[in-house]
């Protein structure tokens, strides 16, 4: 008699990078509720402990965590754009005739942050997956 192997799991497996995508989410409300915690962080924060818990309860996600490295680069990337005429005070024209003036930070430690912890999430995702694919 030819016997049928049975799955343990119905469920097609979900890659690898699907995972450090979805932790990639995790990385960046963390970092944007930590990045904006005097003003809106404090409401961000809940929805942040929810999805790490929503992504870290599913079967195989711990493959990802790598990408909080690199979704926390994100919120860094965006304030050096924000600040992406300083250092020094930077005034803006308008059109009807006004004018405003704010004091700028400069760009360059926070892209630099931003970058290293991209890139850095990004390899040791890279180098993560490859052992595992060797084993």
């Amino acid at each position: 008699m030819n016997e049928i192997a049975v799955k343990d799991s119905t469920r097609p497996r979900v890659p690898a990078w699907v995972w450090f995508v979805a932790w990639i989410l995790v990385g960046i409300t963390f970092a944007f509720a930590l990045l904006s915690a005097m003003t809106i962080g404090v409401f961000v924060l809940p929805v942040a402990v929810g999805l790490a818990v929503l992504v870290a309860t599913r079967q195989g996600s711990i493959v990802g965590i790598v990408g909080l490295i690199s979704g926390a680069s994100l919120p860094l990337f965006y304030v050096a754009y924000l600040n992406r005429d300083g250092p020094g005070n930077v005034c803006r024209s308008f059109a009807d005739g006004g004018s405003a003036c704010t004091e700028e930070w400069s760009p360059l430690p926070w892209l630099f942050i931003g970058a290293v912890l991209l890139i850095g999430g990004v390899a040791a995702f890279v180098t993560v997956s490859r052992k595992k694919g060797r084993s």
